[in-house]
């Protein structure tokens, strides 16, 4: 049996057939065409755009709210958690909106190929990935616009109209809440949609089997369609962006500057050193302190800030949001009902500073923030005090 449809692209090469089935994201036509195609073709194989991770938090449900946070601490996750987070609220806002679950054409296809017996592959790339590439290619300001975009995605109470709702239907999730970034930084074009075009199509070329369905959002098709006429490296696609060596020299070059500057006074002036040490210590672990109590932070993790914000600024390799992180987990550790009312918690402010998870995120961020601020207020009142004591 064979079925004909405008969201449907058929080709043939090298022997194989294969049936791209171009979906909406947050189209329940588009989980039925999807079954549909799938029960008509028996196919050998089913692509779905979705790598494992994200497959293993489908077909897990929930399992992704039992987390270790110290392990999302540990493993410095605490960016990527909060990229999970924006797009699950941009989700659930959709789904409340409309009453559509995004990605119902992905787990329908999962399900439908087990029924007619089809390999199962996941077909796009990691998402951890895409986001490093796109990361490694937006520099300081670009990381810091991002930041802002993604937060603002949390917090924004905006209804979605049915013009966006149309445009976002012939798109994944990912490429949504990234729209208009994207237009802001046009190179991120290539990590996000070009690369992902080119990892898709040779997962689909290499899946077992004669006949391959291909179930993919609507925008990835065109590009497909000419991409799978090519061979493409996948492990070259997989590569993380090489981290430039900059960042890592200007980490270094600040603290050692600034303790030559300390050791230098202290030998020539002992008194005016002592002032630095207590300048650097009381500007660095103030601000880091007062970051991690506007987070609302437990008592121990305003102290622990407080002591490990001017030691970790003297070394790259340490932040004091990991301590205290540390510390804000231990004694207010998130619960599994944080993690179940995570998602409707984040769509307030009030909600967000009340779950355990979002808190633990906040006095990581917040310490953070506090203790590069204190870095430069306190490293220019050293610099002052060297040279007023010259």
């Amino acid at each position: 049996m064979s079925l004909e449809n405008e969201n449907i692209t058929r080709i043939h090469l090298d022997n194989k057939e294969y049936i791209l089935v171009g979906t909406a994201h947050v189209s329940k036509h588009s989980a039925e065409l999807v079954k549909e195609v799938i029960e008509a073709e028996k196919p050998d194989s089913v692509c779905i755009e979705l790598d494992e991770q994200r497959y293993k938090s489908i077909t897990e449900g929930n399992k992704w709210k039992e987390m270790d946070i110290f392990q999302v601490i540990k493993e410095k996750k605490a960016t990527l958690l909060l990229m999970n987070l924006a797009i699950s609220s941009f989700q659930n806002r959709m789904a409340k909106q409309f009453g559509i679950n995004a990605g119902q054409e992905m787990i329908q296809g999962i399900e439908s190929a087990k029924e007619v017996g089809a390999d199962l592959v996941f077909a796009d790339r990691n998402i951890q990935i895409t986001f490093s590439r796109i990361w490694g290619g937006i520099g300081l300001k670009g990381k810091s616009m991002l930041l802002a975009q993604v937060i603002a995605s949390i917090f924004s109470k905006e209804s979605i109209s049915e013009e966006e709702l149309e445009k976002i239907k012939n798109q994944d999730t990912i490429n949504a809440i990234l729209n208009e970034f994207t237009e802001v930084f046009p190179k991120l074009k290539k990590p996000l949609i070009d690369e992902r075009d080119q990892y898709l199509s040779q997962k689909i070329k290499d899946a077992p089997g004669k006949k391959i369905v291909a179930v993919l959002g609507a925008a990835h098709v065109p590009g497909i369609k000419e991409e799978i006429k090519k061979e493409h490296n996948l492990a070259s696609l997989n590569e993380l962006p090489p981290k430039s060596k900059l960042p890592k020299i200007i980490g270094w070059s600040i603290p050692i500057f600034i303790i030559a500057l300390i050791a230098y006074t202290f030998i020539s002036n002992p008194s005016a050193g002592l002032q630095q040490t207590i300048s650097w210590v009381l500007w660095n672990g103030s601000l880091s302190a007062i970051g991690t109590a506007i987070a609302l932070g437990h008592p121990l993790a305003i102290v622990t800030a407080f002591i490990a914000a001017p030691i970790t600024s003297l070394n790259p390799l340490l932040a004091a949001g990991w301590f205290v992180g540390f510390v804000q987990a231990f004694f207010s550790r998130p619960n599994v009902s944080d993690f179940e009312t995570l998602a409707e918690d984040v769509f307030n402010v009030k909600g967000f500073w009340k779950n355990k998870v979002t808190r633990v995120l906040l006095v990581i961020v917040l310490a953070n923030i506090g203790s590069s601020i204190g870095t430069f207020v306190g490293g220019a009142d050293v610099i002052r005090l060297f040279l007023e004591h010259l």
